[in-house]
């Protein structure tokens, strides 16, 4: 497998510059184009790497990539997903190099989506194009690859359940995850959901001038502002009624276990460049970030924002609000409290409108399965040292619904690294854990299919 590697280094790095190449930002109707230009390049790349089939499927909304290699139907079958779509790369300015113009520094891949999602779903399809030509692959291969990941997929639900026998597997294969760290790698046993709102605060029919009505009625902004303060109280605590009735406590021993994932704080706050870390009282920040939720302003904005002074009261002020969820916290009933809680935090004088936008829910996986005990034989073999385990703090929606649609566990296996910097500028991928990725995953098929 090392030999494979290195002998079509430099084509593999052009096959996926290609792909990094493409802006297939989903949540921008402008690159709806884009979208099905990467969906025929995955295609052709499934192809080219020993696919029976791929094919390109409409949804409603951003065309889904399915491909399959069917060795025995007696054989056990692994899905892989993956997802093409990339998160917006602005604000452009503060790239050290055009976003979609991947370049390699330092060791690293730079570009929107050379982590996030397309150089770790990228992997697989090397292993799998690995194992096809050497004459290796003792399994069923089917991959999906979703166009509609980083805004929640929403149309893919739907299209799965329509599709259930096609997809139909054993287990669900995804990287979309992180390590600790490259000398202490790790394996997610589980993901926290999500659930996503929009707010909107309207005070005055129009924008005003601030002195001739300052202080005499409610700015939205600062409205917005005192609402946003109340939802979080000075111990960490989400104020939403019933919003931890459904969290599940850890025992003691189960929080033993995953404290044994190396932290250093010190080195933590040096990478943030922050002096203290903050969060709900009684946890550590490992905890605060993968057994715990959490509610986060993810964006906030209304009145004069441009160059200059403008003395404004505006009519309108906006938030977005992301509140990450443990397992057994359903994503709908959190929106629902949420927007109940919050239009009773708003003061006469103001209008207030909840949008939930997506949301998923959070989930584990079993750490006694062949399929999560292979993972670390393979990881093992290729770091020289067993994979610790370690709680997710993101959210991937859909793996919940895939779950529940194909009867089948997901395992986590990713290979990213909190340096990697997704969804903020100057995303990037080690060189080193690309390609030690491929080598793992190939590993993998031989332990869970031997």
């Amino acid at each position: 497998m090392k030999q494979y590697i290195e002998d079509n280094r430099e084509r593999f790095l052009s096959e996926l510059f290609d792909l990094l190449r493409i802006p297939s930002i989903s949540a921008s109707a402008a690159h709806k184009s884009d979208m099905y230009r990467a969906a025929e390049l995955y295609k052709k790349l499934l192809l080219d790497a020993g696919a029976d089939r791929a094919d390109v499927y409409e949804t409603k909304g951003h065309p889904v990539i399915f491909g399959e290699k069917i060795i025995d139907k007696k054989f056990p079958t692994v899905l892989i997903y993956a997802h093409y779509d990339v998160q917006p790369s602005d604000p452009d300015n503060l790239w050290s190099s055009p976003p979609f113009e991947p370049v390699i520094r330092d060791g690293a891949i730079y570009a929107r989506g050379a982590n996030d999602d397309k150089g770790q779903g990228f992997m697989h399809i090397k292993a799998f194009e690995y194992l096809v030509k050497s004459g290796e692959l003792k399994c069923n291969v089917k991959f999906i690859i979703d166009g509609e990941e980083e805004i929640g997929s929403p149309s893919l639900p739907e299209w799965a359940a329509a599709h259930k026998e096609m997809l139909s597997c054993d287990e669900i294969l995804v990287s979309d995850t992180t390590m600790i760290d490259e000398k202490i790698p790790s394996l997610n046993v589980g993901m926290r959901g999500l659930s996503y709102v929009e707010v909107e605060v309207t005070g005055p029919n129009k924008d005003l001038h601030s002195g001739h009505y300052g202080g005499a009625i409610a700015n939205p902004i600062n409205t917005l502002c005192s609402m946003i303060d109340k939802l979080i109280d000075e111990k960490g605590k989400i104020t939403i009624p019933g919003f931890y009735d459904d969290v599940v406590e850890l025992s003691a021993a189960e929080r033993a276990m995953l404290a044994k994932a190396p932290f250093d704080i010190e080195e933590y706050k040096s990478f943030l460049n922050i002096d203290e870390v903050k969060g709900e009282d009684g946890y550590s920040t490992m905890e605060r970030t993968g057994i715990r939720p959490c509610l986060d302003v993810n964006g906030i904005w209304g009145g004069y924002t441009g160059e200059g002074a403008k003395t404004v009261i505006p009519s309108k002020a906006y938030a977005k609000i992301s509140m990450r969820l443990v397992p057994n916290q359903d994503n709908k009933k959190i929106a629902a409290l949420f927007e109940k809680h919050f239009m009773n935090l708003a003061p006469k004088g103001v209008k207030v409108k909840v949008t939930p936008h997506h949301g998923g829910q959070g989930f584990l996986c079993p750490m006694d399965s062949k399929m999560y005990l292979s993972a670390v034989k393979a990881i093992t073999d290729v770091y020289g040292v067993e994979p610790v385990p370690n709680r997710g703090g993101g959210s991937i929606p859909i793996l919940a619904d895939l779950k529940d649609i194909l009867g089948a566990n997901p395992l986590l296996m990713g290979f990213g690294l909190e340096r990697d910097v997704i969804h903020s500028p100057n995303e990037s991928y080690l060189l080193s854990q690309f390609f030690r990725g491929i080598e793992s995953i190939a590993l993998f098929y031989k332990y869970y299919c031997g």
